[in-house]
């Protein structure tokens, strides 16, 4: 039945609605629950000591306001597929291209630097050792062959296998606070000679002992363990019920930041006091390394490479809808509109791939794994926020333009334009705050070519096409 109405829905060059709830709902937490959090929280920590408490519960108010607007314009017309439709709508042609367009970057930046991060944690298994250029572009090509083939198949497939991605990643957290947990209430003591304790977060030098220095530039790199939650929405055009499971998928968020993120790093800064966390190291590697689990280290290994890999599979589906939208809306080569007898826009994810490879190869240019993920994630985060950015737009014009529309909706976004601003003023604040480190600072001086690039593509090609 279900290959029936696939075949039905690529006949009639439609997506196929095969996402239940169950697979929205892991979905959004697959979103909320990132590579960021298992291996950039180490660096945040050691930039801001507990008050990344702080950083993680303010992001994650600002994201929960971005995916509310979201969900409201998703929902007020449900001929809108993803942010393309609403903001073309909305705001311009010109935005819909700017938005689709950058929004597929943002996935192709995150997937390269999924691939420095697949190479980095794959060296454990490795003795440690680090892989030349030539076997990093072997394992890149390997990881790219695989998402995309299983992306190839069936939009449900995808949702099933994000399912299961996600729930590693919940049941690998939820251990953690319960090893965790144990240690504290036991009085555990490390092989350093440290007792684990709920004291620790506040016994060095206080919440903020980096200062307002430490504070900011913790944003840095908590901003981007966020990226990712607004997958949700270019799902909707294949879910199941989006007016029940949408609302659902979005409310849970707030809930899901606190218990996996804040409640993790609570746990993690108490077993070992935030100055004596390695930066390099995930810190989930090691408190269970610390617990004497002797599996532990291998454990989390595979638990953030199925996170990594989960993240690709997120960034390959995305790519290839977002292309499939472009082409639908004469922004993009009419080629990435076509879909395969599974109603799986191929030509789109084939392009995505290529892509992929091609940031593989950048392997070759920046050898040091984690100077190439600083820089992808940085660039990837400055595009993120331009996206969000321009969600938060399309709702200020939607509550000014179709006041009837927001009036009989079931799903408002709390402060309506108030909290627009207050989002928009603090994502602004997020790119001045990425100019304050050198090493964010260089992607921050490489994203205006994306704007160069897309405008002669607008101006050049698609706008003379539709005067």
């Amino acid at each position: 039945m279900l290959n029936q109405n696939s075949n039905e829905s690529a006949a009639q060059g439609e997506l196929h609605r095969s996402l239940s709830n169950r697979h929205l709902q892991l979905i959004a937490i697959g979103g909320a629950i990132g590579t960021g959090l298992f291996m950039g929280s180490g660096k945040t920590i050691s930039l801001a000591g507990p008050s990344i408490l702080f950083i993680y519960m303010i992001i994650g108010l600002m994201v929960f306001f971005v995916m509310r607007a979201l969900g409201e314009l998703l929902l007020s017309n449900l001929k809108y597929k993803s942010f393309i439709d609403f903001s073309t709508d909305l705001i311009g042609p010109w935005a819909g291209y700017f938005v689709g367009w950058t929004y597929w970057l943002c996935w192709i930046t995150i997937g390269i630097a999924d691939l420095s991060a697949i190479i980095y944690y794959l060296q454990f298994f490795n003795n440690g050792l680090p892989f030349s250029p030539v076997e990093g572009a072997m394992i890149s090509v390997a990881a790219i062959v695989f998402i995309m083939g299983l992306n190839l198949m069936t939009v449900k497939l995808f949702g099933e296998l994000e399912f299961w991605f996600a729930l590693v990643k919940i049941i690998a957290i939820v251990v953690l606070i319960v090893v965790g947990l144990w240690m504290i209430f036991t009085g555990f003591t490390s092989t350093s000679g440290e007792v684990a304790s709920f004291t620790h977060l506040w016994a060095n030098g206080g919440m903020f002992p980096t200062g307002m220095e430490g504070f900011l530039a913790g944003f840095q790199i908590a901003i981007f363990a966020f990226v990712g939650v607004e997958l949700v929405g270019t799902t909707a055009a294949e879910t199941k019920d989006p007016e029940r499971n949408l609302p659902k998928a979005v409310n849970s968020i707030p809930i899901r930041i606190i218990i996996f993120y804040v409640f993790a790093l609570i746990i993690v800064m108490s077993v070992t006091p935030w100055n004596k966390i390695n930066p390099d190291v995930s810190p989930f590697v090691n408190l269970f390394s610390q617990a004497g689990i002797a599996a532990a280290a291998i454990i989390m290994n595979l638990v953030v490479l199925s996170s990594v890999m989960s993240s690709m599979n997120s960034g390959v589906f995305s790519t290839s809808r977002m292309l499939f939208g472009l082409s639908r809306e004469k922004q993009g080569p009419q080629a990435f509109g076509h879909l395969n007898k599974r109603a799986v826009p191929a030509n789109a994810l084939y392009f995505s791939a290529i892509c992929l490879l091609a940031g593989a190869a950048l392997q070759y240019f920046v050898p040091n794994t984690v100077e190439a993920f600083t820089l992808a994630t940085t660039l990837s985060t400055i595009l993120f926020i331009l996206v969000w950015l321009i969600i938060l737009w399309s709702y200020l014009v939607y509550y000014k333009t179709r006041p009837e529309l927001h009036a009989k909706s079931t799903f408002k976004l709390p402060g309506g334009p108030f909290t627009c601003w207050v989002g928009i003023i603090f994502f602004v604040g997020m790119i001045y705050v990425l100019s304050l480190e050198p090493d964010t600072m260089k992607a921050l001086m490489v994203s205006p070519i994306w704007l160069i690039i897309l405008a002669i593509g607008y101006f050049g090609f698609y706008k003379p096409k539709h005067k």
